[in-house]
């Protein structure tokens, strides 16, 4: 591609950067700059029957597919994605959680198994199988170890600008670096990768699989591997679906991840008899920017300011206690709370001051000198948000002791703002405009302690085993702790590729 050609394109992905829909702009822009990212894999060999077929392309399968193949069976990995957008969610993925008794370089502090596991009792409410739980703990010690094996990085903790953690590693360049290591691992032992390629339906009989129907554009071949690993996520991305369960609101809800999350192999395995783990209406869903894209945003479009100001509907009343969750939980306790919004949409309103104590977002806040003027832009009837915003500043009172700054706290006010509730009265006053993100689906099929799929009569299927968030509900029915999606996929895509390859051998 000569200079001219990539200062085209170049100048197509800034103009591009003027549009309000930039994203998708941007994604289109690099798909025709296939030449910028050279792809060995662009038609490779497919095995006629590879020993292990693993279904998916983010960490749960890559960590999978290099463990079968440094025990010695042929693999093949398939991933719906094109090779510039392969990985699924981990892409936008930073840290992962990992259990360990001694300092580390990677972790501040301790983190004993039994406080982990404390942790995700306390976030699932006690529904995490404990089999699965006790080996999550357990092997999570030993991630940090086979990563580096793997070619990944991490962050120190004494360095950069992250906030120093004792329960979680940082990846050096984030899930994407990670990911661009253990690809360049898959491909040098010597795992043949097919990109844009899925698995469409499975078929099993008699507690095996028999045969995998897979698809490539306009292509379909069927492949019949010795042993599979679905790998491939849950049903996030799927529309008809969503709307399936939640009706007309889920419109509302944008898909912060992977737009290849459509839930196929899923629905294939539930259709044949698998057991089926969690809930399919549950979603884990957090506070992003409206202006968001319908797909792929990731991590960068959350909203994390709520305590610095107030959070009203579209008819610009307050919706909840913006100071009653502080911890990093409040991401998905507001996205809760937008999906119960009229249209799922809410508006967060922060006067001068709370804008400057606001964390840097990918799109600019709504500004307006008046808070009149701002309702206008906003479509909110001006006399409702005015008559909101002055209700709240009245009831603003003083912390009881002048030393503690988030005392600041409201009286007679319905809702309460239980702590931060400063007055907003500086202008200009801006808005970030919220919908929910859904960032994974609680919903997946039942696995034993070697990762095997079960039936819903009480079987397995004896060639089949299932990794990361396809098979994470056996663990997180609901809620969640950071990292921890990373750290099912590492652990349990290993244990995958273990019991794949024992199985292949005999």
């Amino acid at each position: 591609m000569g200079d001219g050609t990539i200062a085209c394109r170049m100048g197509l992905i800034y103009r591009c950067a003027q549009h309000p829909d930039y994203f998708s702009c941007l994604f289109r822009s690099l798909s025709k700059i296939p030449a910028c990212i050279p792809d060995h894999h662009a038609a490779p060999v497919t095995p006629a029957r590879p020993d292990v077929l693993v279904i998916g392309g983010g960490t749960a399968a890559l960590c999978a597919a290099i463990s079968a193949r440094r025990a010695g069976v042929s693999v093949l990995l398939l991933e719906q994605a094109p090779r510039w957008l392969r990985g699924g969610n981990t892409r936008h993925s930073r840290n992962f959680r990992f259990c360990h008794e001694s300092p580390t370089p990677l972790a501040t502090g301790l983190y004993p198994e039994d406080e982990f596991r404390a942790d995700l009792w306390r976030a699932t409410g006690g529904t995490a199988d404990p089999a699965l739980a006790r080996l999550l703990i357990e092997r999570s010690a030993e991630t940090t170890d086979w990563l580096a094996g793997a070619g990944v990085q991490f962050q120190p903790t004494a360095s950069g600008v992250l906030p120093p953690s004792r329960k979680t590693a940082f990846l050096l360049g984030g899930g994407m670096a990670m990911l661009n290591a253990l690809y360049a691992t898959a491909e040098r032992i010597g795992v043949t990768i097919r990109y844009e390629s899925g698995v469409q339906d499975l078929r099993i009989e008699q507690g095996r699989l028999i045969q995998a129907q897979c698809r490539q554009g306009a292509e379909t071949w069927a492949l019949n591997p010795r042993a599979a690993i679905v790998c491939c996520g849950g049903s996030q991305a799927n529309r008809d679906w969503l709307r399936a369960q939640w009706g007309e609101v889920a419109d509302g809800f944008i898909n912060r991840g992977t737009p290849f999350a459509a839930g196929e192999v899923l629905e294939s395995l539930l259709h044949q008899g698998a057991r089926p783990v969690g809930d399919s209406r549950n979603l884990y869903l957090v506070a992003v920017d409206a202006r968001s894209p319908a797909d792929d945003g990731g991590i960068v479009t959350r909203i994390r300011c709520m305590p610095a100001g107030i959070v009203v509907d579209a008819r610009g009343q307050r919706i909840h206690d913006e100071g009653g969750d502080t911890a990093s939980t409040r991401y998905a306790v507001w996205g809760q709370r937008l999906a119960g919004c009229p249209g799922q949409t809410a508006y967060l309103i922060l006067d001068a001051r709370g804008m400057r104590e606001a964390p840097p977002s990918l799109y600019p806040p709504v500004l307006s000198e008046r808070i009149q003027d701002l309702a206008t832009v906003l479509d909110i009837p001006p006399d409702s948000l005015t008559a909101t915003l002055a209700r709240y500043n009245a009831a603003v009172r003083p912390p009881a002791a002048e030393e503690d700054p988030t005392g600041w706290h409201t009286e007679g006010l319905i809702p309460p703002k239980s702590r931060h509730a400063r007055p907003l009265t500086e202008p200009p006053f801006g808005a970030y405009p919220m919908r929910p993100g859904v960032t994974f689906t609680y919903h997946g099929v039942g696995v034993d302690a070697a990762t095997r799929v079960r039936l819903g009569d009480g079987g397995i299927v004896a060639n089949l085993f299932a990794a990361g968030m396809i098979m994470a509900p056996n663990l997180i029915g609901r809620g969640y702790i950071s990292g921890l999606a990373l750290t099912i996929g590492i652990v349990f895509g290993r244990i995958a590729g273990e019991e794949a390859a024992r199985h292949v051998r005999g």
